[in-house]
């Protein structure tokens, strides 16, 4: 793979992370340069490490993941859009609200938007691409796109108070019916 493809890829397993990420941002208080280096640093985690995951099943693996790889992501995704929109729309009481910074919320966000990234290390495997270069790109990308989008969340979100959180919820849901459709109809 070239750099222009690799990085390429990167970006587009990114964007939901980013989605997530700005939605995330509207619901925090206080957007520190610590909230952003956290939020980016588990996502890039989670992107890179689900790549990797699957690179390693893609090995010998591959029709055990592709079994159950969509509904995992989708259950997911409906759990946690569910759970947003659930709040967004339920009285506001500062305790009830979905604390993206808990480390629970932010592991759960980071699974459920790196479902893609297990199923992409699955076909590289396949494909023999070195693995290196790729994990690199899709940590820095997703790093700055997380913690970009947090602060730009935060600051967009909270200025013209946005309901951003049941958009996000609705975004999460519609990704898992995207991801779950695709597996069960058009493959």
């Amino acid at each position: 793979m070239s750099f222009f493809e690799i990085l390429l890829l990167a970006i587009g397993l990114s964007m939901d992370s980013l989605a997530v990420s700005i939605t995330s941002g509207t619901m925090i208080r206080c957007c520190t340069v610590r909230n952003m280096i956290k939020v980016g640093c588990i996502m890039a985690a989670f992107q890179a490490g689900f790549a990797a995951i699957g690179y390693l099943f893609g090995i010998g693996f591959r029709s055990m993941i592709e079994t159950f790889d969509h509904w995992l992501a989708f259950i997911l995704l409906l759990y946690l859009g569910g759970k947003m929109i659930w709040e967004s729309l339920s009285p506001k009481k500062e305790d009830k609200k979905i604390n993206p910074l808990r480390m629970k919320t932010l592991c759960g966000l980071g699974i459920a938007t790196s479902i893609d990234a297990l199923a992409v290390g699955i076909s590289l495997a396949i494909l023999h691409t070195p693995l290196s270069s790729l994990l690199l790109a899709i940590m820095i990308v997703t790093f700055l796109f997380s913690a970009s989008g947090i602060y730009a969340g935060n600051k967009f979100g909270n200025k013209y108070n946005l309901r951003f959180d049941l958009l996000g919820g609705i975004i999460l849901i519609l990704i898992g019916i995207k991801i779950l459709i695709e597996h069960l109809f058009l493959n």
